[in-house]
């Protein structure tokens, strides 16, 4: 028998299996209200319209929409992804935009692409764990810094960067989520997001704009597209349907410089040679049509009314200690509860009440967030929502009071 540990390669020896991913699995037992998973509702899926749409491509192109497609994606979404960007005040041709098999996918190039072992880069504290993943993947040096109410802290950005320069460890890159980020549900308002370009010009660094959640505002004003402010060819746009049409289908697509684009093309060559052209094409009739902005605006409404929904029982529910942003947008509320709660100690006591969470620190690229989690609100019925966050104020103020007992008994007895 072979030892396969002896032949895998030093980086597949540093890949870990998602936490997240082992906790959901405790979530999947039968009277689990869970806000862990960052899942569409499956109310919020176009099932008529994506009938008739999957009909019609049937009967009249089955030849060409059953069959292999181009690595860069097929020209007709990519134009109408184009036309559409153009709308929304972003200048690019459709030689800008490469589609991917889902956001993920777009990462994990990104990774590959633009990462050697050993490599700076810059991420939020808290930020999106799939990104990280990704990142760590290609042994990435992830520095971090913090994420405010209004989002990445620039300031402290500035500083880290002229720091990480001046030690010979200038960044590849910044990633940011900033409209609705995951996990907070923060939002970059304008100036900072001009803040971020002029420093990425500063530094001659690139920034990398990952925005799946842009389309799901609820209330405030609408910010401008970090890449829309861009002159200098210093961002890439990661973009999804998965979460204003449908996961299942697993499409996404980046917007670059052509010459970023152009290599990311040779690097997904290597990974899947297309991605799956009929998602491809249905995408394209729901943008083409029209369809898909009339449904966005369902999905909104829906949405909106499960936020409010989880706001308003957290209000009635949760303790005083417990602080949490109201996100204008999105799919997650933020939860923050004294230094003295461990949330991921809290996790199997939450699964005995049959409510589940994801803990904060998963969120964090450095030792720190553990009294955090997030709350998905988008899955859960709006009855389900009232329960859990029930269950869940249960759970954490039974927390508070242990774990405030016990740090008071161990300062007792310290000499």
């Amino acid at each position: 028998m072979v030892d396969c540990k002896n032949i895998m390669s030093e980086r597949a020896k540093g890949m870990k299996a998602s936490e997240i991913r082992e906790l959901l699995k405790l979530t999947q037992r039968p009277g689990i209200i869970s806000f862990a998973g960052g899942l569409p509702n499956p109310e919020a899926f176009p099932v008529e319209a994506t009938r008739k749409i999957i009909n019609e491509l049937l009967d009249d192109s089955y030849e060409k929409v059953l069959q292999y497609g181009a690595t860069e994606g097929i020209t007709p979404l990519r134009e109408a992804l184009a036309a559409h960007m153009r709308d929304r005040g972003i200048d690019v041709i459709k030689e800008n935009i490469l589609v991917t098999h889902g956001s993920q996918q777009a990462l994990d190039l990104i990774g590959k692409v633009f990462l050697d072992p050993g490599d700076t880069i810059v991420v939020g504290s808290p930020t999106y764990l799939g990104a990280t993943g990704a990142f760590r993947a290609y042994q990435a040096d992830m520095k971090s810094v913090p994420v405010r109410e209004y989002g990445m802290d620039m300031d402290a950005l500035d500083r880290e960067i002229e720091e990480l320069i001046r030690l010979g460890h200038r960044p590849k890159f910044v990633y940011v989520v900033p409209t609705f980020q995951n996990p907070s549900g923060v939002t970059i308002p304008a100036d900072n997001r001009k803040r971020l370009l002029e420093i990425a010009s500063k530094y001659d660094m690139m920034i990398i704009e990952d925005s799946p959640y842009s389309y799901l505002r609820y209330e405030g004003e609408t910010m401008p597209h970090i890449m829309s402010m861009d002159k200098g060819g210093h961002v890439i746009r990661l973009q999804t349907f998965s979460k204003i049409l449908a996961p299942g289908f697993r499409i996404a697509w980046i917007a670059g410089p052509t010459e970023v684009i152009n290599q990311l093309t040779i690097a997904k060559q290597a990974s899947d040679l297309c991605t799956n052209p009929f998602g491809q094409y249905v995408a394209y009739k729901y943008l083409s049509e029209g369809i898909l902005f009339e449904h966005i605006k369902y999905i909104k409404e829906l949405y909106n009314q499960k936020r409010l929904t989880m706001l308003k029982a957290m209000d009635e529910h949760f303790p005083a200690e417990a602080k949490w942003m109201r996100p204008q947008g999105g799919m997650f509320v933020w939860v923050t509860l004294p230094e003295y709660v461990n949330t991921r100690e809290m996790f199997p006591k939450a699964i005995e009440e049959n409510v589940a969470y994801v803990v904060g620190d998963a969120f964090f690229v450095e030792n720190e967030g553990y009294n955090t989690m997030r709350l998905n609100f988008t899955h859960s019925s709006e009855e389900d929502i009232i329960e859990g966050v029930k269950r869940l104020a249960r759970v954490i103020l039974h927390e508070i009071d242990a774990s405030r007992d016990k740090k008071i008994g161990e300062s007792i007895i310290t000499p």
